[in-house]
């Protein structure tokens, strides 16, 4: 489990699928509305407060967004002012209004551009042409809204040249610079093929 403080009343939280299932949780069970769920929200926002100095007082907003290869992100708001008087983590004024959302998106994070590149060279030869490409600190990040292969071995593929984000999407937009919108794989996989193309020729002829 990562944390991460994103402001003063707000929080994220990185959950793999592992760290669910040591807690005896799946991925479905948090779209049940039970104690045990409840329990871990609670742990959660307990570890923060210790970690990241975040103090909750009143109620608190958790939005939990199901990613297919990342595992689960979770963000924390209180929504109340905090007071000098309540400055304690207690369980008795904590009342959790949760919000669940799947997604089907999948968001890699790569460390160089020429993992980008031959990833896109991979993908192209299989027919994968989508995908948005983002720069944020020193990385890069592709975006698919979809895939045109199977789940399961489109994300093998990607994890071959990078890792799952455990940033999100919607952080990377906000913060980053986006260098293809539309296409990138389709894009990347041509422009640097003529490259490369013009590159040999110069080589024999």
């Amino acid at each position: 489990m990562r944390l991460e403080r994103l402001n003063y009343n707000k929080i994220k939280i990185f959950l793999t699928f592992d760290d669910l299932v040591e807690r005896g949780l799946t991925k479905e069970d948090l779209w049940k509305d039970t104690f045990k769920v409840h329990e871990l929200f609670r742990d959660m926002i307990e570890e923060a407060s210790e970690e990241l100095g975040f103090e909750i007082n009143g109620s608190v907003a958790v939005e939990v967004y199901s990613l297919p290869a990342q595992g689960m992100v979770v963000i924390v708001t209180s929504e109340s002012e905090m007071t000098d008087e309540e400055d304690e983590f207690s369980d008795d004024y904590i009342e959790m209004q949760v919000t669940l959302d799947e997604s089907d998106d999948i968001f890699f994070e790569f460390q160089t551009f020429e993992d980008v590149i031959q990833l896109a060279t991979r993908l192209y030869s299989l027919g994968c042409h989508g995908g948005s490409l983002y720069s944020y600190e020193g990385r890069f990040y592709l975006h698919f809204a979809e895939s045109v292969i199977p789940t399961d071995d489109f994300v093998a593929i990607l994890a071959e040249y990078g890792s799952p984000s455990t940033l999100t999407i919607y952080r990377v937009e906000e913060y980053g610079k986006k260098l293809i919108a539309n296409e990138a794989i389709a894009q990347l996989y041509k422009y640097f093929k003529k490259i490369t193309f013009a590159h040999t020729r110069r080589l024999f002829f």
